[in-house]
């Protein structure tokens, strides 16, 4: 299964990770125009003028061009990945750049979205791939197929918001609402008319391709008096289990399948999100809603002028780790040759051990920081906090000209270890550099993430460019290398794209480096 895209994006650096719709079991080359435009959009009963894609917000009209990343594997074409200093440079504004690769073996959720600083706020929309003509999904075929994406909202200009906590080491300040397909729904002020309404028919299986497009929050998700059923994850089908509450990380995707009343209920339901949150800074503690609405079927107008119940969900409060321990432990490889085979690697050439947290750094001289006792928040990861290059680190590579721009010397291990989740050591200081970590082809690696509690445990969620891994464990506190490993699952582990490392616990992943020229992504909150 292979599809070819070829596609000019104008104007800034984006991750257009564009995909095609494997209809037939020849490649197939399409064509896709993103003009990146400014465009004005009111929320919160504030206009301001954003930038946007071919003048939408989001891009949801692009689902239905078929166009399409974030979790595209980029097989042999890294350099269209996207991720700015990384993969390519930034396209320059009035400029244009042709991104041509090929989708192989891929179907499901993914999403596009921008690549530099917090462009992403508003350049974002889905990628939806259907199985090949003639062929099925592992479940019955639903009624319908609805997009939700969820985002956040800022009254400010989002570029302004990272300009300023980058300049003063302080968190960046959080969103104004939370949204669900651009919406912000009607517990925010002035804003009932900018509501996403659902509307449904009784008796119905409805697929909901969840996307969380957030900047840096974890959602939790509910419809009120649903349950629903998940059977996708991050474009890998998963073995379905039911739940009412769905938790998604930054960058994840989920499919979910809702089985409508088999009556009509003459009631509106609440569908309603917000954050699962465990660090110590600040963070935008508001709900996004919207309704889901059942359409009024033959035979029921007696109904129309009765008054609908209001029904709305249970959320989890803001720091349920533990429910989020459990919901994640229960995603399994659907383990089915016909659709999806879990090809965990059983043994491992590459180990490595990575913690990632908070940490500081000294602020300038003749400045004022607003990071703890006066220095600058510093996300790391071993202790070292990436610095940007100026030069793409793909193209320094390629022409052998990496000396300057970045070092081959990333400590697998942690250089000073300490008790990761118990009392944090006094020094926080985090070193900086653009130190990598370089894979023979076709190693197997393991790679466990470790929380730490140095400025406060958090969860973490961690992306993965150009690969799917396999999540073999995870668990509360330190990691033990003697005993933990014992309890891997090897058999049947989620496999996924983007993953969420506990907070106050670890998670162990392997995958195999088949894809030279992709590269990991950690996002960690400094707010």
């Amino acid at each position: 299964m292979s599809s070819h895209v070829s596609m000019p994006a104008a104007m800034a650096a984006l991750l257009f990770g564009l995909l095609v719709f494997p209809e037939f079991a020849s490649c197939t080359t399409r064509h896709y125009t993103f003009n990146i435009m400014q465009h004005n959009v009111t929320r919160l009963c504030k206009t301001k003028s954003i930038i946007t894609v071919n003048g939408k917000f989001p891009a949801l009209g692009l689902l239905r061009e078929k166009v399409t990343g974030h979790g595209i594997r980029q097989l042999r074409s890294g350099w269209a990945d996207g991720p700015v200093y990384v993969t390519q440079c930034p396209i320059q504004t009035g400029q244009s750049y042709t991104y041509n690769f090929t989708i192989t073996g891929q179907r499901g959720t993914l999403f596009w979205h921008a690549h530099i600083s917090w462009l992403r706020a508003t350049l974002y929309g889905p990628i939806i791939i259907l199985p090949r003509r003639n062929e099925s999904y592992p479940f019955r075929k639903p009624y319908k197929e609805v997009p939700i994406i969820f985002g956040e909202w800022w009254n400010a200009d989002p570029e302004a918001v990272i300009n300023q906590a980058l300049q003063t080491g302080g968190g960046p300040n959080v969103s104004d609402a939370y949204t669900i397909n651009g919406l912000p729904g009607p517990l925010y002020n002035c804003s009932s008319k900018d509501t996403f309404r659902l509307k449904v028919k009784p008796g119905k299986t409805y697929m909901l391709r969840l996307i969380n497009a957030a900047m840096n929050d974890e959602l939790f998700f509910s419809i009120a008096n649903h349950t629903v059923t998940i059977v996708e994850a991050d474009a890998v089908y998963v073995k379905p289990f039911v739940t009412n509450v769905v938790l998604i990380t930054p960058g994840q995707t989920t499919n979910v399948l809702l089985k409508t009343k088999p009556y009509f209920p003459n009631a509106t339901f609440l569908m309603a999100a917000r954050p699962y949150f465990t660090g110590q800074g600040t963070f935008d503690n508001s709900t996004v809603a919207g309704f889901l609405e059942y359409e009024h079927p033959s035979g029921s107008h007696h109904l129309l002028n009765k008054k609908k119940k209001l029904f709305k969900p249970s959320l989890p409060p803001l720091g349920a780790t533990g429910f989020a321990a459990n919901f994640t432990k229960k995603f399994r490889s659907l383990n089915n040759p016909k659709y999806t085979t879990a090809n965990v690697p059983k043994t491992v050439d590459k180990r490595f051990f990575f913690t990632v947290g908070l940490g500081s750094s000294p602020c300038p001289q003749n400045a004022t920081c607003q990071g703890p006792n006066g220095t600058k928040f510093a996300a790391a990861v071993n202790n070292v906090s990436f610095a940007l290059p100026t030069t793409a680190l793909l193209q320094a590579y390629f022409f052998k000209n990496s000396n300057g721009i970045y070092t081959t010397d990333f400590p697998s291990n942690p250089t000073n270890p300490f008790n990761y989740t118990g009392t944090p050591p006094n020094n926080t200081q985090v070193s900086n550099g653009t130190r990598l970590v370089v894979l023979p082809f076709n190693t197997s690696v393991e790679l466990v993430l470790q929380d730490t509690s140095i400025l406060g445990a958090e969860s973490h969620p961690l992306h993965l460019h150009g690969f799917n891994f396999f999540v073999v464990g995870e668990g509360f506190g330190n990691y033990d290398p003697n005993k933990d490993p014992t309890k891997f699952n090897l058999v049947d582990p989620v496999e996924r794209n983007t993953i969420g490392v506990p907070s106050g616990g670890w998670v162990a992943i392997r995958f195999l480096a088949d894809n030279p020229g992709a590269y990991r992504q950690t996002y960690i909150n400094s707010n």
